[in-house]
């Protein structure tokens, strides 16, 4: 598909087809969403892909039980590294070797930058992972459905039990969203539908300033 096709007819899927996924689809899946953007390129992402009807029963139960986690060819936890640091010398040296930085002292600002990212207190962590990882949630959805395979992404689930289940450490990794996957059943009625309601460009863009769009003025209560 071309990328308007992808962004326009993918669908947010609870029924799918008895197939399974395999591996080189989802590499290439995975491959071309963590092409996503990220804050200093640190890439804070990690995904657990569940296709055993075990570990995706135990995500459902942290899922609310919500019926589409197990019926799905896969379930994937998609996690936040809190830590800054987890990976910032491979990238920042890499940034260097390929010319993105003009030398070391650059290089080593950045680190500097980062460690006082890393110290920042837990909350102002979480909001900076999520913001990193929803990016590439939102990617994988769209390479997903290039290749044929549905998505629903999952925001109603209890983390502290999706960490509890998986034996994740919560100091460390915030779930931050969860995703089902699979080809979509024929009779999928959210492919067949029309797509849902956007609001209009004109409404939602604003340039120069921040315009939002008046309220309706109140109709006056009769005497």
């Amino acid at each position: 598909m071309d990328f308007t096709e992808v962004v326009t007819s993918r669908r947010s899927v609870h029924e799918y087809a008895d197939e399974p996924l395999d591996d080189e689809t989802l590499e290439t899946i995975f491959e071309n969403a963590i092409q996503a953007p990220s804050s200093y390129n640190l890439q804070p992402w990690e995904f657990v892909v569940l296709r055993e009807d075990e570990t995706k029963e135990a995500l459902r139960e942290a899922a609310y039980d919500q019926e589409h986690v197990t019926g799905a060819a896969a379930s994937v936890i998609v996690l936040g590294n809190k830590d800054p640091e987890a990976h910032a010398e491979t990238v920042a040296d890499d940034m260097l070797e390929k010319g993105y930085l003009p030398n070391e002292e650059v290089r080593d600002s950045i680190l500097e930058n980062v460690a006082g990212m890393a110290d920042l207190p837990e909350q102002e962590r979480r909001v900076w992972t999520v913001r990193s990882t929803s990016l590439v949630a939102m990617a994988l959805m769209h390479a997903a459905w290039d290749e044929g395979v549905a998505t629903c992404p999952i925001g109603g689930f209890d983390p502290d039990a999706v960490l509890d289940a998986f034996d994740i450490d919560g100091e460390q990794y915030e779930p931050v969203m969860l995703m089902t996957m699979g080809i979509p059943a024929e009779d999928a009625g959210e492919l067949q539908a029309e797509a849902k309601y956007r609001r209009p460009v004109d409404e939602v863009v604003h340039y120069e300033e921040f315009a939002p769009e008046r309220e309706a003025p109140a109709v006056p209560a009769d005497d």
